[in-house]
């Protein structure tokens, strides 16, 4: 592996571990907001091709959606 290959996956995990390190003290409806607006956005860049609209768009109605289950 290059230098810069190493930097990227140095900086990929890094932002990982403190993502997962800030979900620490949600509640689980913090949290199911947050997974639904990562798979919506996710979803919304697959169905229009990468689009930033659609991926903003996936990632509010998933968060929605997220927030909404077992109120």
């Amino acid at each position: 592996m290059n230098t810069i290959q190493m930097l990227t996956m140095n900086a990929a995990t890094l932002t990982a571990l403190c993502i997962l390190s800030g979900c620490a003290g949600m509640s689980q409806r913090d949290k199911n907001t947050a997974i639904g607006a990562g798979v919506g956005a996710v979803g919304g860049s697959i169905l229009t091709g990468g689009s930033a609209a659609g991926t903003v768009g996936g990632a509010a109605v998933g968060g929605v959606i997220g927030n909404t289950i077992k109120k």
